[in-house]
């Protein structure tokens, strides 16, 4: 299994979760901004060691910033968050698309296989075990966790092969292949095969772009040092007109200004393994049910002779 920083969560993301972090985050800023409130509240400990009313004075002054200066910054840097937030969203819902394509391109594949070839009930099942292992294959190919179990063949290969969605889609194109050589599709159902084929392919580039090419590291980090900045100097900013409740406000901006960011990182990639990303997981057991639901109740002998016995089927042979 490769080792990936961005996918594999660490103690404080399992414990916390995405909510929980913005929270701590949060929290350690608001401790940051006692410090200008506590130094107004210093000047009788500085008389106590005799310091000069000068000196006590400089200190109260010491790092004050206009609170004019912070509404400045602050519409620049919700200009900022915003652009990020729409990027990161963008991705994670154009991956929400691709996979809501998937399963679609899977549920139609098994349908035309079906029709297409009148396999037995066996036949339609190891259709239906290649069809549901390429969004199993996609998943473990997007989280980097290449799983050989799927295809124990793949292990007896020399050297086995490093893209497995690749190979299950190369492994549906000569069966169709085959079927088309052996007669049992003719040239327009293989046309019509292969445009559900080559989807496949169309939808795994799209994920693997989305998954290889993140924003600019030089924009995400130019918006976080800018976060810092802002809040390093927002509780020297409010101290003068908010006194205690300096600490507060702080931490409630706090919460928004990092809330997106983290949250905005969070979603950027969303083919990993936190409460944020696409449950695919679920869209992959989604896919097993209907495929071999639809290969299944179709390719049983059973039902068939039910269906050429119903009453439809009687009335039409009467007439």
């Amino acid at each position: 299994m490769a080792a990936d920083a961005e996918l594999n969560l660490t103690f404080i993301e399992k414990k916390l979760g995405t909510l929980g972090r913005i929270s701590l985050y949060a929290g350690l800023v608001g401790l940051y901004s006692l410090i200008p409130v506590l130094k107004d509240y210093l000047s009788p400990l500085l008389s106590h060691f005799n310091v000069s009313q000068e000196s006590i004075d400089n200190i109260k002054k010491m790092g004050d910033v206009s609170s004019d200066l912070h509404a400045t910054l602050g519409l620049v840097l919700g200009l900022l968050l915003v652009f990020r937030t729409n990027s990161s969203y963008a991705r994670w819902w154009e991956a929400r698309q691709l996979w809501g394509r998937l399963v679609n391109v899977t549920r139609n594949m098994a349908i035309k296989f079906r029709e297409f070839t009148n396999f037995d009930r066996d036949e339609l099942r190891n259709l239906a075990n290649i069809i549901v292992a390429f969004p199993e294959a996609l998943r473990d190919h997007l989280r980097e966790e290449d799983d050989f179990a799927m295809f124990p063949e793949l292990e007896q290969i020399d050297p086995p092969p490093r893209h497995i969605p690749a190979y299950i889609a190369d492994l549906i194109y000569r069966n169709t292949i085959g079927w088309k050589r052996s007669g049992i599709i003719d040239g327009d159902e293989l046309r019509i095969l292969d445009s559900e084929t080559r989807e496949l392919m169309e939808i795994c580039g799209g994920c693997e772009r989305i998954r290889r090419t993140r924003l600019s590291p030089s924009y995400r980090l130019f918006v976080r040092h800018c976060i810092t900045l802002y809040l390093c100097t927002l509780p020297w900013g409010l101290e003068d007109d908010c006194g205690i409740w300096t600490v507060p406000l702080t931490i409630i901006l706090a919460y928004f200004m990092i809330g997106i960011e983290v949250i905005a990182h969070s979603v950027e990639e969303p083919f990993g393994l936190d409460e944020d990303d696409l449950d695919l997981d679920g869209l992959c057991i989604t896919i097993r049910s209907t495929v071999n639901e639809i290969l299944d109740r179709f390719g049983d002998p059973q039902n068939q002779k039910t269906a050429a016995t119903s009453p439809s089927a009687s009335g039409s042979d009467s007439t």
